[in-house]
């Protein structure tokens, strides 16, 4: 069995670009399915391509080679590996990172960045020890903010390299069922969550896994943080899911949409892990594992929220 996402392009061209002491090409087929990994439920994990609706991606990406075939610099070649990932070919921006940490050691930014893709791609360890590495080079450096490659609404970044190394650090210690050390680095990430946005999202996670480790005393002491007037730009979702653990959204509440719709897949995948580990924590099973299958259901396989889900699903089936 395999899952598949489309990925659409404006045209099935081989992508490709050479500069002085580089090469790089991007293998962009149209209608050619290629293999990213494993899900955690032993089902193959693949991207296709088809030439209907993401032009204005796959110009982002030539755009962003272009920029490097003008000026070979750690900034430009990040974004292409971003504006790869985007197109959900997490294998070649894998590559494309792994360049620019062997091209820039001490850069920082680039672990993040593959950390990050190889979390995607369900390879865990290799995630924690490149976020690791990361916390260690950029200690004591500057706080940096990170441009987003999909802005908000505002147009304005929110997040900083310190944050996201450490919010996925914490993630990919949770999806490893490693609770203590999750903990450890969602405590490092509510000291660079320097606003509403940061905090609900290092909250969100930060309270899920105290409960996993039957601390629910200091979880809901968390919550003691979230209020219904905070000044929330992107993250409207974790800031939903926190009020519902406080008892002030309702759980029927949280998830509205039409699951017909992209839209509505999305909102499902965004929310449902949340609600499905909130199911299991009141010894709900049935109701958990419905929430988790219906997750699976969208194909949003590289979301954190079905990754989480298949972990739960896949622990559940072992017991």
């Amino acid at each position: 069995m395999f899952i598949n996402v489309f990925v659409s392009l404006s045209f099935g061209l081989l992508v490709a670009f050479q500069s002085e002491g580089s090469s790089y090409q991007s293998n962009l087929q149209e209608d050619h399915k290629v293999f990213q990994g494993m899900s955690l439920l032993g089902d193959s994990l693949f991207t296709s391509v088809d030439s209907a609706a993401m032009e204005k991606q796959l110009n982002d990406l030539s755009d962003a080679q272009r920029q490097y075939q003008e000026e070979e610099s750690l900034y430009n070649l990040i974004w292409v590996g971003r504006r790869e990932a985007y197109l959900g070919r997490h294998d070649l921006a894998i590559k494309t990172f792994t360049q620019a940490i062997e091209k820039y050691p001490d850069s920082y930014e680039a672990l993040r960045h593959r950390g990050h893709r190889y979390i995607s791609i369900r390879e865990f360890e290799k995630a924690v020890s490149d976020f690791s590495k990361a916390a260690q080079l950029m200690e004591g450096k500057e706080i940096q903010i990170e441009e987003d490659g999909i802005p908000n609404k505002l147009n304005q970044p929110l997040s900083t390299v310190q944050f996201n190394v450490w919010y996925h650090l914490g993630l990919a210690h949770y999806l490893l069922n490693d609770f203590e050390n999750a903990l450890k680095a969602y405590e490092k990430c509510l000291e660079v969550s320097d606003n509403d946005d940061l905090v609900v999202a290092t909250l969100d996670w930060y309270y899920m896994t105290l409960m996993k480790m039957d601390r629910e005393a200091e979880a809901r002491e968390l919550l003691d943080k979230v209020h219904a007037d905070m000044e929330i730009i992107e993250n409207d979702a974790y800031h939903k899911r926190l009020m519902m653990y406080k008892g002030e959204v309702d759980e029927d509440d949280l998830i509205n949409g039409d699951l017909n719709s992209d839209q509505g897949k999305l909102q499902y995948v965004t929310q449902g892990y949340g609600l499905g580990n909130h199911y299991l924590r009141q010894g709900k099973i049935q109701e958990a594992t419905e929430t988790f299958m219906r997750v699976m259901k969208t194909n949003y396989w590289s979301a954190f929220g079905y990754i989480a889900s298949e972990m739960e699903l896949a622990k559940l089936k072992n017991e």
